[in-house]
């Protein structure tokens, strides 16, 4: 079969896995070139024996492979919940992702494992406590945690929590991109009802990170000096509304809150919770997150042309080596800032002036579309060079490649 993308709106429907392996490949050699230019390395206190929940894309998947493949050389436990290849499709992007993660570990001489199931469930909470006694020697330094999803199931009654993105107490009304028709369009939202808030802080406020430190701890899996982190956004003011004053921010505001009682946790092990404040970016997360993708356009131009433009891989490279763990990079509230060079006035002024007059008419020309699109193939495998897409690849070479 020859694999061409398939877009439904702001969704993926497949992904190509040799594309994967390049994406990859190319996440590695950008930490390498960031190590080499910016004579970077691993302080004593940098993380060795590192589990990551919500390995496989994303932030998660950037931190693993800037551990791994950067000067701390780190072994890694990876945790996602992805779809392989059968009959009905070749799977998921996640799924070969961690396949050549860890292939390329291999060729490395580092240790990686991949546990694939619901980091929800009982049952990979198990997992992994084996997985740590027998890969790590019963300990971690670090745990990662970057789940992003927009269910979770009640432990208590099954049922399921769902988010809804949505503003808080106001209707909202803002542009949206279509990625499917390439098109800009006008959406209106209606404000989050109470339970659509208090389900969206279930799904994606700090509870689980808790609840999985806990779990870490109750079973004496965490070193002395352990420490966690988190992701979050706060962004400028033209993304409130939808964002840090919506559902969303509510449950990051819970999830930074959640860090207290983390920290509490770890003080006798003298170990720390964090939370780092990432830049706006192209995930397969925020490309669900209405209005956000038109501040996108004008963001990527503006840091575009400042020579400050980042993506995951950058961001996490910057706060592993550069930002951890010095308390000078944490704000007043204890965040760490990697959303610096997005806030920079400079940024932000360059982003005031176009920001106003994009429409569906300028947005390919004001903003940087070509560059949004590129990041959105390259989440699932398309859009690289040096992959021939018009390679056949058959479905039992696939099923052979297991993470």
């Amino acid at each position: 079969m020859i694999i061409q993308p398939q877009i439904q709106g702001v969704v993926a429907r497949n992904c190509h896995p040799y594309g994967c392996q390049a994406a990859v490949k190319d996440h590695i050699k950008t930490v390498r070139a960031l190590v080499q230019s910016n004579a970077l390395a691993a302080k004593e206190s940098t993380p060795k024996r590192v589990l990551i929940l919500g390995a496989s894309s994303g932030f998660g998947l950037a931190s693993r492979i800037a551990l791994m493949f950067g000067p701390a050389a780190a072994s890694t436990i990876g945790v996602s919940f992805e779809r392989g290849p059968s009959e009905k499709g070749v799977g998921s992007a996640g799924w070969y992702n961690n396949v050549f993660v860890k292939e390329e570990a291999d060729a490395s001489g580092l240790t990686t494992s991949n546990i694939i199931g619901d980091a929800f469930s009982e049952d990979v909470r198990q997992r992994v406590a084996d997985t740590i006694h027998r890969q790590f020697g019963g300990k971690v330094d670090m745990v990662v945690y970057s789940l992003a999803t927009g269910v979770r199931p009640n432990p208590k009654t099954g049922e399921f929590w769902r988010s809804a993105i949505k503003p808080v107490g106001k209707t909202v009304s803002g542009y949206s991109i279509d990625l499917e028709k390439q098109s800009l369009s006008l959406m209106t939202l209606p404000p989050a009802t109470e339970q659509e808030m208090d389900e969206t802080i279930k799904v994606m406020g700090g509870e689980d990170w808790l609840h999985w430190m806990s779990f870490l701890s109750e079973n004496a899996l965490l070193a002395e000096g352990c420490s966690t982190v988190s992701y979050s956004y706060i962004g400028p003011e033209h993304t409130h509304d939808i964002y840090h004053d919506g559902t969303l921010g509510k449950a990051k505001i819970d999830l930074h809150q959640t860090r207290a009682a983390i920290n509490t946790l770890l003080a006798p092990l003298n170990g720390h919770a964090d939370v780092a404040v990432c830049k706006a970016l192209v995930t397969k997360a925020s490309v669900f997150i209405p209005g956000l993708t038109p501040y996108l356009l004008v963001l990527y131009k503006a840091m575009k042309a400042q020579g400050l433009h980042e993506q995951c891989i950058e961001q996490m490279v910057r706060l592993f080596y550069q930002k951890w763990p010095n308390t000078d990079d944490r704000d007043e509230d204890g965040l760490i800032r990697v959303d610096d060079w997005e806030l920079s006035d400079e940024v932000q002024h360059a982003v005031n002036d176009i920001l106003p007059l994009l429409n569906p008419d300028n947005f390919r020309e004001l903003g940087d579309f070509d560059g949004l699109y590129q990041e959105f193939l390259q989440l699932n495998g398309f859009g690289y060079d040096d992959v021939d897409y018009q390679t056949e690849i058959s479905l039992d070479a696939l099923k052979a490649l297991r993470p």
